[in-house]
């Protein structure tokens, strides 16, 4: 009885031994496959990757559909930056163009502004000149937005004062709050931070620009600078009608427009044009609402230089 207890000892030891030689065989199959596929990731990432292995193995279908989804990738990505470029060099020949017979409009407009008229003819030729200068602006939008995604624009952050961007941002905003008869208010700062003086700037105007066209009239704007350690946050603060929770990812889109102001002027691209700016100047945005209440743009610098 005990050589068959012995035997069975025996068989089950090799059993043992044997199921731990497979799972330290499967595991070590494993590991390999899984550092062939990180090798054949990196590559691909680096646009270095060609199919090696050609067997019936697994390894092998996986490189073939690699090289496949590559491939179509590559298509595709071509593809559309062709379709790009297009579309860049078609809005570039819009802006030449029209820029003449715009410039021509606005001339002639503020020319019969000047003249003697009914008042009806009067209001016909301001609403002449407004449209003519939202048009121009459009056009100059479209322009620096597909010369930002081209990189023919190139933002370039330098260390400057941040208390000088923000100066140079309310300047440029204060004639249209004054017409509002809307208060900047202004947080004094002798902190320092990363950003384009020119482009970084635009992008504040922009921010100030939708707050200004949101706000109330008889309310303030509160811009409030709070340095931290690895960056700089500006708030821009409103007391505006507000976004809903829903729409507060889709704003930065290009030419979005809430149905909430569809009958208010704008094109829906000054946002946009703020975060590729920001974005492209090593910061970013985020945004915070209450409907009814105001929103709060926060914009973040980077100071790590």
């Amino acid at each position: 009885m005990s050589k068959w207890i012995y035997i069975s000892v025996i068989m089950s030891a090799v059993a043992v031994l044997a199921a731990v030689i497979v799972i330290m065989v499967s595991r070590r199959r494993s590991r390999r496959l899984l550092r062939s596929l990180q090798k054949m990731l990196d590559l691909a990432i680096d646009e270095k990757f060609t199919e090696h292995t050609f067997d019936e193995s697994e390894l092998s279908a996986v490189e073939t559909k690699m090289v496949r989804y590559l491939s179509s990738h590559a298509m595709t990505s071509e593809k559309l930056r062709l379709e790009k470029d297009k579309i860049n060099s078609l809005i570039s020949d819009i802006s030449h163009q029209t820029k003449t017979p715009i410039a021509n409009v606005l001339l002639y407009a503020e020319l019969l502004r000047e003249l003697e008229m009914p008042g009806d003819y009067k209001k016909c030729t301001e609403a002449l000149s407004a449209q003519a200068v939202k048009l121009d602006f459009l056009i100059s939008s479209l322009v620096k937005a597909s010369r930002l995604e081209a990189g023919i624009i190139t933002v370039r952050a330098q260390r400057g004062k941040v208390q000088e961007l923000i100066n140079a941002a309310v300047e440029s905003i204060r004639p249209k709050a004054d017409k509002k008869n809307i208060f900047i208010q202004v947080n004094s700062t002798d902190g320092m931070a990363d950003y384009d003086p020119k482009w970084t700037a635009e992008a504040l105007y922009n921010i100030l620009d939708n707050a200004v066209k949101y706000s109330p009239p008889d309310s303030i704007i509160e811009i409030k600078p709070i340095p931290y350690e690895m960056f700089y946050r500006i708030d821009i603060a409103d007391r505006g009608i507000g976004i809903a929770e829903e729409e507060l990812g889709m704003i930065f889109a290009r030419f979005y427009r809430s149905p909430s102001v569809a009958e208010r002027e704008g094109v829906g691209i000054g946002l946009y044009l703020a975060r590729e700016i920001i974005q492209n100047g090593g910061g970013y945005i985020k945004v915070s609402s209450t409907p009814g209440q105001g929103s709060v743009f926060s914009v973040f610098l980077s100071t790590e230089k």
